[in-house]
C-alpha cells in the first residue's frame, strides 16, 4: 500500500499492490514501472501525466478516477473496470485491452491508435477527438457514445453497433464499416461522405 505524502513521487518501480484499496490516491508525473495493480481499486483518485510501463491493472476496479494525458505502455489491462473514468488526452501503446468494463466516462483525445477492442462496448463515453485510426473494433458496441471528430482511417469498425453514438466529424469514410448498424442519422452521414444526394422524399 502507497504511503500517503505530499512530495512528488517521481518513480514507482516493482511493488506490489495486488487488490489494494487505493482510495482517492494523487500522483503527477509519477513514473510506474513494472508494478502490480491486479484487482486494486481506486475511487476518486487523481493521475496527471503519469507513465505505466509493463505494469498490470488486472481485474482492477476504477470509479470515477482521472488517468489526465497518462501514457499506458505494454500494460495489461485484461478484465478491468473503468466506471465514470477520465482519460483525456491518454494514450495506450502495446496494451492489453480487453475484456473491459467501461461505464461512461470522459476520454476526449484518447489515443488508441491500433488497439484491439474486438466486441467491447464504449457506450456512453465521450471519446471526441480520439484517435482510433489502425484500430480493431469488430462488433464493438457505441450506443450514446460521442464520436465526434474522432481519427478512424483504416480503423475495421466490421459488424459493429454505431446506431445512436454521435458521428458527426469522425473520419468514417476512412473505415471498413462491413455489416456494421447505424440509425438514419448515420446513415445520411455515410452517403454524405460518398457523394450521394440524401432525397427524403
Amino acid at each position: 500500500m502507497p504511503e500517503p505524502t505530499s512530495e512528488p513521487v517521481a518513480e514507482v518501480r516493482g511493488e506490489d499492490w495486488y487488490g489494494e484499496d487505493l482510495g482517492a490516491v494523487r500522483y503527477a508525473g509519477t513514473r510506474f514501472v513494472e508494478v502490480d495493480l491486479t484487482e486494486a481499486r481506486t475511487s476518486g483518485a487523481v493521475f496527471e501525466g503519469c507513465t505505466f510501463e509493463r505494469c498490470r491493472l488486472n481485474a482492477s476496479v476504477h470509479e470515477a478516477t482521472a488517468f489526465v494525458g497518462c501514457t499506458f505502455s505494454g500494460t495489461s489491462l485484461f478484465d478491468v473496470t473503468l466506471d465514470g473514468c477520465k482519460l483525456t488526452g491518454s494514450t495506450f501503446e502495446r496494451c492489453t485491452l480487453k475484456p473491459l468494463t467501461v461505464r461512461g466516462g470522459q476520454w476526449r483525445g484518447v489515443g488508441l491508435r491500433g488497439a484491439d477492442l474486438t466486441g467491447q462496448s464504449l457506450a456512453g463515453v465521450d471519446l471526441r477527438e480520439a484517435d482510433l485510426s489502425l484500430a480493431v473494433l469488430v462488433r464493438t458496441t457505441w450506443t450514446g457514445a460521442d464520436l465526434g471528430g474522432c481519427e478512424l482511417r483504416e480503423a475495421d469498425l466490421s459488424d459493429a453497433d454505431l446506431r445512436g453514438a454521435v458521428l458527426a466529424g469522425s473520419d468514417l469514410g476512412a473505415a471498413t464499416l462491413r455489416g456494421a448498424k447505424v440509425d438514419l442519422a448515420g446513415a445520411v452521414l455515410l452517403a454524405e461522405l460518398t457523394g450521394a444526394v440524401v432525397d427524403p422524399a
